[in-house]
């Protein structure tokens, strides 16, 4: 029966990517995707859901899948985007490979379910992933960022650099000026480091502490 279904869906997929493109579309209007162009939208659509019959008819995840999922996450679209249009798939397949038997019992039924299921879950295993993956490796990019911009030591002459400090500083962020301090004052051969602290807006006894801290440390 599997082989069955399968040549059935596969056999018959320009009838299902029409179903499933007539309700993707209705949801246009959704606010993930409401200010995408329609070119885009019915382009993107398309080859969706040619990356999941590519997925189907080869039994497993595609490379298809993988550099489409890569390009929508550069672009910046929502992962919600990729699950909604595969939860249609799964609905828009069921119900027609259910309209294409004679007698549907509950056997049938839950035999045709599992199949679709096998075929969708791994897709959205895997898209969810993707953008999990990417997610991480854009917030660990962030945090260096912010890191290297909460404390940085700018060269501005000859052996000498400049470290302007602004916002509130916390232990944390201490540790993190000093660390930055030291690396920098190797790294540009500094003699002289000016500690800018006009935009701290509260030095009181825990900051001057940390700021003399961080001299000594580079003494």
């Amino acid at each position: 029966m599997d082989a069955n279904l399968k040549r059935l869906v596969l056999e018959n997929s320009n009838d299902i990517v029409k179903l499933w493109l007539e309700e993707v579309q209705s949801s246009k209007n959704q606010e993930y995707t409401s200010t995408i162009s329609d070119e885009l939208f019915e382009s993107t659509n398309r080859e969706f859901v040619n990356v999941i019959f590519a997925s189907i008819e080869k039994q497993g995840l595609s490379s298809e899948l993988d550099d489409f999922s890569e390009r929508l996450i550069n672009l910046g679209w929502p992962l919600s985007y990729l699950t909604d249009g595969m939860q249609v798939f799964r609905r828009v397949t069921i119900d027609f490979t259910l309209s294409q038997s004679d007698k549907v019992d509950s056997e049938y039924l839950s035999r045709v379910m599992q199949k679709v299921d096998a075929w969708v879950g791994p897709i959205i295993n895997r898209l969810v992933n993707e953008y999990s993956g990417s997610w991480e490796h854009i917030v660990s990019l962030q945090r260096v960022a912010l890191q290297e911009l909460s404390a940085p030591l700018i060269p501005v002459m000859e052996n000498i650099t400049v470290m302007p400090l602004i916002g509130t500083i916390d232990t944390e962020r201490a540790k993190l000026i000093m660390e930055n301090l030291l690396d920098g004052v190797i790294k540009h051969h500094a003699d002289v480091v000016l500690i800018d602290i006009t935009g701290v807006p509260v030095v009181d006894t825990m900051v001057a502490h940390h700021i003399i801290q961080a001299a000594e440390a580079v003494r």
